[in-house]
């Protein structure tokens, strides 16, 4: 059975609706927390696929977390043997780091619902399933696109909201495999965010339950278009 490594950062920030797609393909799910694994204790070729998800914290902030110096070794060695790797907000961003791009604050946070304007380039790519159609945004850092990479889609907050580079490696600052079914955890879990960025909770729960079942299908293609790419 091929592996897939999921970072996880904080609890709730999971794989969301894209770990059934991984078992449907055939992959077991290995969650590794972040704050408390050994890195240099893993190989970082074993796995068929690494996923980076994302955190309330910087790419650049390993002097207030130090295991992100792990993180970002382990995650160099998968960029430099050109293994499937996968983005996702804190992870993206680290990945834009880890690539030379600059990643710096934004002059405020992008929360909510909205579609991505995707690039030529992304709708070429297993982003095109998202065209038209509102994902959640959650987040305060932006990335510029490293060099040799694909700039895929912006937002109407963010220019750089996804980029890619061959068929294996994907990043992305947007959470496409958010369950809008589990909303709450996320109101709970980045409560003082929200509320000092003068968030609507009740906007979000309503754009939340308006994007349903569209935006789990068409980020359900995303993540199957790409594990079809990875396979050619």
């Amino acid at each position: 059975m091929r592996r897939v490594l999921a970072i996880r950062h904080i609890h709730f920030e999971d794989l969301g609706i894209w770990a059934p797609v991984f078992q449907a393909a055939g992959f077991r799910i290995d969650y590794r927390e972040a704050a408390d694994t050994d890195f240099a204790a893993l190989d970082p070729l074993a796995d068929d696929v690494v996923v980076i998800l994302g955190a309330p914290i910087g790419a650049h902030d390993e002097a207030r977390h130090p295991f992100l110096n792990q993180e970002l070794a382990f995650i160099r060695q998968r960029l430099l043997a050109e293994r499937p790797l996968l983005g996702i907000c804190l992870g993206a961003q680290l990945l834009a780091r880890l690539l030379g791009a600059r990643v710096e604050p934004m002059s405020s946070k992008e929360i909510g619902y909205a579609p991505l304007q995707l690039t030529d380039a992304g709708h070429r790519s297993p982003l095109r399933h998202l065209d038209g159609v509102p994902v959640l945004h959650w987040h305060g850092d932006q990335f510029d696109i490293p060099d040799g990479c694909d700039h895929l889609a912006a937002s109407s907050h963010c220019p750089h909201q996804a980029f890619s580079r061959g068929q294996w490696l994907l990043a992305v600052q947007c959470h496409p495999e958010a369950d809008p079914q589990r909303l709450e955890h996320w109101l709970l879990g980045h409560a003082c965010e929200w509320t000092q960025a003068g968030i609507d909770p009740h906007v979000l729960r309503r754009d939340a339950a308006a994007a349903g079942t569209q935006s789990v299908a068409a980020a359900t293609a995303v993540l199957e278009t790409w594990l079809a790419g990875l396979a050619t």
